[in-house]
């Protein structure tokens, strides 16, 4: 489903339409779909990545991705200006040729049960006030840091709000998922490469159990490198 950025910034319907797009996509994920086809969790240098935004679209595209999000640490910098080469590459080419499509996107540190977690966030309108105050390049603070806050923040942007990495943290996923699902999170990063493999793949035995423990509390399954380097097939 092809949405026009431009018009989602400044329409909260088409906002809507391309989460609902996203939620799709999401549906249907499965250990095969990333790094190839889709991949929802690259940084940039805009926060702690090597790549430059054209750098990270001009291998999407090589790559042959159909979708993608950029989520840098609290800012939509590398975002904004990879979704400006895109709209040039479309300018210069024919209706037909296939780029994939980029949704916004955002990683929030935040507290949950007392531990530094991860949440990613989707498909929202980045000139929502609820959102704004957690795009200003610095972790959040105090009351705004809790993970119960961040969901609502995402949300209410009309976004959806995902778990990263849910097997990287002090606490267990067994124990945050079902805390984060009560908080009404949308889903989990369940295809995650935890030991940084080559060729990418995800982990068997963090896949399965995060799998399972998102289809008990009925979350969405998502995918992602976690790109910190220049190689969007791996994490480093």
């Amino acid at each position: 489903m092809a949405v026009n950025i431009a018009q989602a910034l400044a329409s909260p319907q088409v906002t809507a339409q391309d989460a609902q797009a996203l939620r799709q996509v999401w549906e249907n994920i499965g250990p095969d779909s990333c790094p190839c086809s889709y991949n929802f969790h690259m940084h940039t240098i805009y926060s702690d990545g090597q790549l430059k935004p054209e750098e990270l679209i001009k291998q999407a595209i090589a790559i042959g991705l159909k979708g993608l999000a950029i989520t840098d640490h609290h800012t939509i910098g590398g975002y904004l200006v990879a979704q400006g080469w895109l709209e040039y590459l479309h300018k210069q080419s024919a209706p037909s040729t296939p780029y994939p499509h980029l949704w916004t996107g955002v990683e929030i540190t935040a507290d949950l049960l007392g531990s530094d977690v991860h949440i990613l966030g989707y498909a929202f309108d980045p000139k929502h006030p609820a959102i704004e105050p957690y795009l200003q390049g610095e972790a959040p603070r105090h009351s705004d840091a809790q993970a119960a806050a961040v969901i609502v923040a995402i949300q209410q942007a009309g976004g959806l709000a995902v778990l990263a990495h849910p097997a990287r943290y002090r606490r267990p996923a067994v124990e945050l998922i079902p805390v984060v699902a009560h908080l009404g999170i949308d889903g989990v990063e369940t295809y995650y490469a935890y030991a940084n493999p080559n060729p990418w793949q995800p982990s068997p035995m963090q896949t399965q159990q995060v799998k399972q423990l998102s289809a008990a509390y009925n979350l969405l399954n998502t995918c992602g490198t976690d790109t910190h380097g220049t190689n969007l097939l791996r994490r480093l």
